[in-house]
């Protein structure tokens, strides 16, 4: 897996991306499902970083970090309004990452791509079969 990202659409690997897209996903399960793994990647940095689970680190410390990605730097350096904005989305994606690991029965730093996708799969079909209501995203 490779950290060096060049640009917007490279925030996941080629290898990701394509396990996102061989997904039963809408075009916006897809988007959020990539968003989540990204999310996951950073989230794993913070947690290191500040040496804390990630269910310990503070949302300051993913401002902060944010802020300081390298990545999000290149393509948003002058952008304050984007950088609040991916802290929010970095944010947002805790809830479904939490979700996703209390039904693995594991930490989010345990979580694999294929468990993420495979969840939101799961959320589509259920979406599906018996609307909205009844999943977990639907709430």
């Amino acid at each position: 897996m490779t950290d060096s990202l060049s640009s917007l659409g490279e925030f996941l690997t080629v290898e990701e991306v394509a396990e996102v897209d061989r997904a039963l996903l809408t075009a916006q399960d897809k988007f959020l499902a990539r968003v989540s793994l990204y999310s996951l990647r950073s989230l794993k940095r913070i947690a290191e970083q500040e040496k804390l689970p990630i269910d310990a680190v503070t949302d300051q410390q993913i401002a902060e970090w944010v802020v300081q990605d390298d990545t999000v730097q290149q393509l948003f350096a002058s952008d304050a309004s984007f950088q609040e904005f991916f802290t929010r989305i970095v944010l947002s994606s805790l809830k479904p990452l939490r979700q996703i690991a209390r039904e693995a029965d594991c930490d989010i730093a345990d979580l694999s791509v294929t468990q993420v996708i495979q969840w939101f799969e799961k959320e589509a079909k259920i979406r599906l079969e018996q609307g909205s209501e009844a999943t977990f995203l639907g709430h």
